[in-house]
């Protein structure tokens, strides 16, 4: 669960509002929102001329001679669209070579690679390392890791050769980050350590989004803290849109739900006598919220209001869900009213969020106000907050209630999710109505929302727990034969459990 911090640029914060906001967590962050690679392609300008001196240039010509004839007139050459196809080419080939290299085999993989000729760019790394990324499993970890070290040191020796100057080419941020993230999904801890300590070192751009990645890597320890310092002090961390280091670090540490780190980088700042803003308040009252120090939250939050930093959009999201979770009406009710005396008038986002938390007390009564009351103020209920209704519905066993928010939802021109269907058949299965959920899962795929491993899960779980033995493998049969899953656990009989990998 997470919530939105302050922002002034509308772009960002529609950016951070899927990151950060406080509802039922509906999905997990991933790691793959890549920001460091955008623009790589303008670093490769300088490129352009030396891609055309290799073999490759007359096998494209040859290749793509009629879209030459078509698209372009006498004299021009589309430069662009040959160098990116060419640095493609130059990628596989790389991977090829990646492959034939085995530990002990006597494959020099230095002087195969020196043998394809090929010039090293930020797009060519680009390519060859997500081509490794991609391939990262449980079983080819240790293997991908080792490669695309290999490859890494090889491609800054082999760009010095290549230019004559150590002012060749030389590894970017985008590319360092490529290479946190194949050892972060490797689990090479110290490798990830070392990799961002020599980013620093050698004066490299540092982000948010490197820290980032070293903190969901190493998680919460005192080495951790050791990084954190370095961060704060590189003279190279860049951490725009904040307007401090500290604000940058506590973004990432929230997303990552590293709330006793939140603490101490707080403590730092304050050592330093740093003044908070409202993005930091923000950020330390959800740490101190999920951390279950309501006394010090509310000391936080009479405390800013002491600095002169009033509640923000966010700030009263955050207060909202926290009196919902309450089970606090009036404090809700002072809160919303609050809002619109600071100009700041509640929206779907606010009313979702104190509708969960009261879905999560347990108080539907105040759930069906509040939902009735956001109606009244032109509030339309989108997908989120019709699932927090039938999640709550579901949970409390009343799904009669719960059916009648759904065909409402369908009414209204909402399409359920996959997170909308799971509640339902959970519902179904719950008050063992088997036929009924697996007629909700038909009722799913038909309107193109395709089932996850958990709303099968949910489904086998409950008919093998009621003794449907048949039914649950006959659910298990459809599933592999669509080819979506596939059962790894064998030993299901003993332990009960279950997982599935996509293919």
């Amino acid at each position: 669960m997470n919530f939105i911090i302050s922002i002034k640029s509308p772009k960002l914060v529609q950016r951070f509002s899927f990151c950060l906001v406080v509802t039922r967590k509906f999905c997990d962050p991933s790691f793959d929102g890549d920001e460091g690679n955008k623009g790589s392609e303008c670093i490769d300008q300088p490129v352009y001329t030396n891609w055309a001196k290799t073999r490759f240039y007359s096998v494209l010509l040859e290749k793509s001679d009629l879209y030459a004839r078509e698209k372009r007139g006498p004299g021009k050459f589309p430069a662009r669209r040959y160098f990116l196809e060419t640095t493609r080419i130059e990628g596989e080939r790389v991977l090829e070579v990646l492959k034939q290299y085995l530990p002990g085999s006597g494959f020099d993989l230095d002087l195969a690679l020196d043998e394809l000729q090929i010039t090293v760019s930020h797009r060519l790394m680009k390519e060859v390392l997500f081509g490794i990324l991609k391939n990262v499993n449980y079983a080819t970890r240790k293997r991908c890791s080792s490669l695309a070290q290999k490859f890494f040191s090889w491609s800054a020796a082999a760009a010095c050769k290549e230019e004559g100057v150590k002012r060749g080419y030389v590894h970017s941020t985008n590319s360092y980050h490529l290479m946190l993230k194949i050892f972060s999904e490797c689990e090479e801890v110290g490798k990830v350590k070392r990799l961002v300590d020599e980013m620093i070192e050698k004066e490299v751009e540092v982000t948010a989004q490197t820290f980032n990645i070293l903190i969901r890597t190493c998680g919460e320890c005192g080495e951790t803290r050791q990084q954190l310092e370095k961060f704060v002090k590189s003279k190279t961390f860049i951490y725009k849109p904040y307007h401090n280091p500290y604000n940058a670090i506590l973004h990432c540490l929230v997303v990552a739900k590293q709330d006793k780190l939140i603490e101490w980088v707080y403590a730092q700042m304050l050592n330093e006598g740093i003044s908070p803003d409202i993005l930091t308040y923000n950020v330390v009252l959800w740490a101190r919220y999920r951390l279950g120090k309501l006394e010090m939250f509310n000391r936080l939050a009479c405390e800013m209001i002491d600095n002169g930093c009033s509640p923000d959009f966010h700030t009263y999201n955050i207060f909202l869900h926290v009196a919902g979770k309450a089970g606090n009406l009036k404090g809700a009710l002072n809160f919303l009213e609050r809002m619109r005396r600071d100009g700041f008038g509640p929206n779907l986002l606010h009313f979702t969020t104190l509708i969960d938390g009261l879905s999560r007390a347990g108080d539907l009564d105040a759930c069906e106000i509040f939902f009735g009351m956001m109606k009244k103020e032109g509030c339309m209920p989108d997908v989120v907050c019709y699932t927090v209704m039938i999640t709550g519905y579901v949970v409390a066993s009343k799904l009669d209630k719960a059916q009648e928010m759904f065909d409402e939802m369908i009414s209204k021109g909402q399409l359920p999710n996959v997170f909308t269907y799971n509640a339902m058949i959970r519902g179904f299965c719950m008050a063992e109505k088997f036929k009924e959920a697996r007629t909700m899962l038909k009722d799913m795929e038909y309107r193109g929302c395709n089932p996850n491993a958990h709303v099968y899960s949910t489904i086998v779980s409950y008919l093998r727990n009621a003794g449907k033995i048949s039914e649950a493998d006959e659910v298990l049969r459809e599933m592999n034969e669509k080819g979506k899953y596939r059962y790894l656990d064998p030993k299901f009989e003993q332990n009960r459990r279950f997982r599935y990998v996509r293919l």
